[in-house]
Parts: structure tokens; sequence; C-alpha cells
């Protein structure tokens, strides 16, 4: 059974106008996004800076309110939940956020940022039993118990990092969404906290949809990978199928940036022309079209759908094969 099952899930912005704020246009952050993630599995979401990524995490964990589709978490469409049970819901989902400065709150204690969730869901009475809980996730980070009173700009920003990781472990989840986790931190620090991920994944069965635009980062800790552009998903595989033979020319384009360690190595580089289209205004048929070097005249007028290709292997090109 599927942890989570995200069913054709729509993201749309509208954009007003004048004095009266008419609706003239929408935004297609997320676009007919469909995939699934089962228990103790990590997703890999990879793509371009404005591509969706962010958007399509927020909407898993409810921060943002889907236009249309459905989320079902162990099997429960969660968007159709509002208040306290979509709290109580809330405590088996949680989220990891890009930046660890601006993440946690600069007035509150790292113990009561930790705290809070605790005592939202009643997870640990108040007094020492608190105290010892906030101490145990923090050394399951690998923080000391000792940090507690201290403030988040008492700490670096891999040990922020490390402070929000215990807070979303704080209510015992099964599901965390990991958006783009270690892009703010140095390389060194990012090594660290991916290994602390894998190690709190074998301990505590969690599953993680990991968002990044790291294709080596990606690989290294995801079992599936997602590719998104544009709000739409352009290939979906085995990690080691996308990093060794993608089907979809924004893939390759993706794998070619990729840095090789081998100096001996040759890989071309793709470099596509233009920026990304904007989403108010996506191009018509491939999304892709307008930068893709092998588009032909039906890529223009005609959407590609997402097929497979090979065995466990999807892509929305009408030239993958």
């Amino acid at each position: 059974m599927n942890l989570l099952e995200v069913r054709h899930l729509k993201v749309h912005f509208p954009v007003k106008q004048g004095v009266f704020g008419r609706v003239r246009a929408f935004v297609k952050a997320v676009d007919d996004v469909s995939f699934s993630l089962t228990p103790g599995e990590t997703v890999g979401l990879v793509g371009e800076s404005g591509c969706g990524k962010t958007t399509l995490g927020r909407a898993i964990v409810r921060l943002i309110e889907p236009t249309a589709g459905q989320v079902l978490f162990e099997g429960e469409n969660i968007t159709r939940l509002h208040g306290g049970t979509l709290r109580r819901r809330r405590r088996r989902f949680q989220m990891i956020f890009q930046d660890p400065y601006s993440s946690l709150n600069p007035r509150l204690t790292v113990e009561q940022i930790i705290g809070e969730a605790l005592d939202i869901h009643r997870l640990a009475r108040p007094g020492e039993a608190r105290r010892r809980r906030i101490a145990e996730l923090l050394e399951a980070v690998g923080l000391a118990g000792a940090h507690a009173p201290r403030y988040p700009h008492e700490f670096s920003g891999g040990q922020r990092q490390r402070v929000g990781i215990a807070r979303a472990l704080a209510v015992e989840p099964k599901l965390i969404v990991c958006d783009e986790p270690v892009s703010a931190l140095d390389v060194s620090v990012q090594a660290q906290i991916i290994n602390l991920l894998q190690d709190l994944q074998q301990a505590r069965g969690l599953a993680y949809l990991f968002i990044a635009h790291d294709l080596a980062v990606v690989e290294h800790i995801s079992r599936r990978v997602l590719v998104m552009y544009l709000g739409k998903v352009v290939e979906w595989a085995e990690a080691r199928e996308v990093i060794r033979t993608p089907k979809h020319p924004y893939t390759q384009a993706l794998i070619s940036a990729v840095p090789v360690v081998d100096p001996d190595a040759k890989r071309p580089r793709i470099i596509l022309p233009g920026d990304v289209p904007s989403p108010l205004n996506p191009p018509s048929g491939c999304p892709f079209h307008p930068r893709c070097p092998v588009a032909e005249a039906r890529c223009r007028v005609e959407p590609p759908p997402l097929r497979a290709v090979a065995p466990g292997h999807l892509a929305a090109c009408h030239r993958a094969k």
C-alpha cells in the first residue's frame, strides 16, 4: 500500500487586475501532477528554480491549498480535511524547510521551538518528561541536550537545520517533505545533513519527498526520481535509470550540467537556449519545446502524455523511446 498518493494535483494562483480585483489569468504553478510514495521510500523531486517543486511540496502538506486533485495519505484524502481533523493528521507528515535562518523563530529558544509541537499534540507531560524528550530529539540529530536553552542565532547554519529536523521528528511522522534542506549550507555540511537524514530514515522507518536541484544529491539519497518542468512531470523512474539513461531532453540537459569528478571522463554539455517560460503564459503543445534541441512540428501543438517508454520509466516526450 502506498503511504502517499498524489492524483492530478493542480495549484493555480489567480492574477488580479483593476480596481475591483478581477481575475485576469492564472499562474499554473503545479499542473496535473500524479505520483506515489511507499513507506520508508525516498522520492527525489528535481527541476530548475520556478518549476513548481516547492509549491508541490507545500500543497501536499496543506500549507498551500490545492486548486484541484487529491492527496491521499495512508488512503485518506487529506485535501478534504480541515480544522482539528487536519491538525491531528498533520502529526503524520511534516516538512523541513530550505532556509534554516528564516524557518526558526528568532524570539524562541530551541526548547520552545521543539516543545511547541509536543504541546500541540500532547506528546509529553509538562516538566521533566518534556525536557527529557526535547533532549532526546536534540541528541538524535547530533546536538546536545544542553543546547535547549539557546536561541537560533547562537547556532551555525548546519546546526539550525538540525534543530529544524528535530522539530519535524518531535511528532513522530511517517513522511517528511524535505524542501531543498541542504542547498543553503556549505558543501561539507551538506554531506553531514544527508547522512543524518539517511540514518534517521533507517532508524525510524521514515519516508522522504526530497526536493532539490542538485541531481548528484538526489541520486545519492533517492530510490525514484520525479523531474518537473513548468509545473508538469516530464520524467519519472528509478534514480539510477534517470541518471544513466534519461529519456527526456530536459533531463538530459540537467544531467549534462552535473560536474564530473573524473577529469578524463568527457560529457557533452547541453546548453538550453532562452529562459524558463512564464507559468502565467505557458507555451502551447509541449511546455519544453521553445528550448528543446530536438523539437519537431507536433511538439508545438500537441502536448505529449506522460507514458511508459521502458519498464517502470515514464517520460512526457514524443521522441522518447
